[in-house]
């Protein structure tokens, strides 16, 4: 199993990060994409990559955190990002949800982020809440040289999805296809074809049931598959499979 995002920088990990890695590994998950929100994440991220065989670090900056750029951070991505396991930008996008940063803001080093990622000829991992049509209109505006990558935790309609398929990015499914009341990524991933499906935790966010309420962790993945597998009507073996070579592909990872 691929976890292709989470945290595992975040303060929550701070009691036991190196256990609940290990015991990741232990149960099957082979590769962990660490994701970025900050230079300091980003940093976080990298060490980690350093530490563990299995993880593999992102790096860029969270519509959340836009308000912290300036002139010097594009410089200091592309620094980091050429390190041997930076494997994409990331986790880059626009969030209206909680409008952290103006949206103004957001939307400017976005761009900077998409044009950064194209020059290093990394994937990108976006992050989309509630903002879907500029999300999409600044992709299709900052595109060339192959851009692709990951809509991380895709919130978005089958509509969306079709036009990110054809523009060749990948789809991402955590723990919200598991709630009760999920619609949309249950579309979604009616819709997608598995070659075009990643699967994550975002942890230690979005806990797929039966465990919401608590901290996710990468071990979690295994509902997210089995979820994915009774909405196709297939094998839990054919998602991990599937979404296995999915990101090996996407991220260029080491086997």
């Amino acid at each position: 199993m691929i976890d292709s995002h989470a945290h595992y920088d975040n303060e929550m990990f701070d009691p036991d990060r190196e256990e609940i890695i290990e015991k990741a590994i232990e149960a099957g998950v082979t590769h962990i994409i660490n994701a970025g929100c900050d230079i300091k994440s980003s940093q976080f991220s990298i060490e980690l990559a350093e530490k563990f065989p299995q993880i593999y670090a992102a790096v860029g900056v969270h519509p959340h955190e836009a308000s912290t750029c300036d002139g010097t951070t594009i410089d200091t991505l592309k620094s980091l990002a050429g390190h041997r396991k930076v494997k994409a930008i990331g986790e880059i996008g626009l969030d209206y949800h909680y409008d952290f940063s103006p949206r103004e803001v957001q939307k400017q080093w976005f761009a900077s982020q998409l044009r950064l990622a194209q020059s290093l000829k990394l994937p990108v991992i976006i992050h989309n809440r509630e903002s879907h049509r500029d999300v999409l209109d600044i992709v299709k505006a900052e595109r060339m040289n192959g851009l692709t990558g990951v809509f991380h935790c895709f919130s978005g309609s089958v509509e969306m999805a079709r036009e990110l398929l054809n523009l060749g990015f990948y789809i991402g499914i955590g723990g919200a296809v598991t709630f009760k009341k999920a619609q949309k990524p249950v579309e979604v991933v009616q819709y997608c074809p598995l070659d075009r499906l990643l699967i994550e935790t975002d942890c230690p966010y979005m806990t797929p049931e039966p465990h919401r309420g608590k901290r996710n962790w990468s071990g979690y993945l295994v509902h997210v598959i089995d979820r994915i597998a009774l909405i196709k009507g297939i094998k839990p073996v054919e998602v991990i499979s599937a979404t296995t070579r999915n990101a090996m592909d996407l991220f260029c990872l080491d086997v």
